[in-house]
């Protein structure tokens, strides 16, 4: 049964800094500590992402990351819809190995935003047709939280923009350094892990992070635009 609610679905803000929680690399702070100073430095999505925590946990998580996040940055969860109903989440994120986008779209409300893991065009290309709102893309350059990973480079970025409605988020070794690039081949923002969470200082490295993204935005948008 598809379940039903009133509430407006929230816009996607782009170009966008998604953060995609690992409580493994809060060596000092905690988790929501952190969170918490990366929304404060600019961070647009949060995506809570431990797999190995028991759904009364990631709920008790979930609960707290949606305080931290109300009404400054969207919650996504990832695959547990029943924990992003019960901590009144923004969405639903899907692994590539999850339910398509369309049966997803049939279950969860309609304000939900609905994204999808893709590592193919032609993951990307369905997803998209499903109706994903967002796709997060990768392994873009090689990745601490993904060793030996193949990376697709800025050409799968470059490939999958041009042919999908659906924004695409690069991840996969993404940093201050290189984020421009994933701007310029097409991306619509970015999901980073370690970039955020290994930093000594989060606020600044969101910060620092989302202005070499929001100035290589600005480039590509005067590039756009007719002589």
């Amino acid at each position: 049964m598809k379940l039903r609610n009133m509430a407006i679905k929230r816009e996607l803000p782009l170009p966008l800094l998604c953060l995609v929680t690992d409580r493994m690399l809060c060596d000092s702070g905690s988790l929501e500590e952190k969170v918490a100073a990366s929304v404060s430095g600019g961070v647009d999505m949060v995506q809570l992402r431990e797999k190995d925590i028991p759904a009364g946990e990631l709920l008790e998580l979930a609960s707290k990351l949606r305080t931290i996040t109300k009404n400054k940055a969207l919650l996504i969860i990832n695959d547990r819809l029943d924990v992003a109903l019960a901590a009144e989440a923004d969405g639903l994120h899907l692994p590539e190995d999850s339910l398509n986008t369309q049966t997803a779209r049939e279950i969860v409300p309609q304000h939900f935003l609905v994204g999808k893991s893709v590592h193919s065009l032609a993951s990307a290309s369905t997803s998209s047709a499903e109706g994903a709102d967002y796709l997060i893309l990768g392994t873009i350059f090689p990745s601490s939280s993904k060793p030996g990973a193949e990376t697709g480079g800025l050409d799968i970025i470059s490939e999958v923009s041009k042919v999908v409605d659906a924004p695409v988020l690069a991840i996969g070794g993404v940093n201050p350094s290189n984020v421009a690039s994933v701007i310029e081949s097409g991306a619509r923002g970015v999901a980073v892990i370690s970039s955020i969470l290994s930093a000594s200082n989060p606020e600044k490295a969101a910060r620092y992070l989302k202005q070499a993204i929001m100035e290589a935005w600005e480039a590509r948008q005067e590039t756009a635009l007719p002589r």
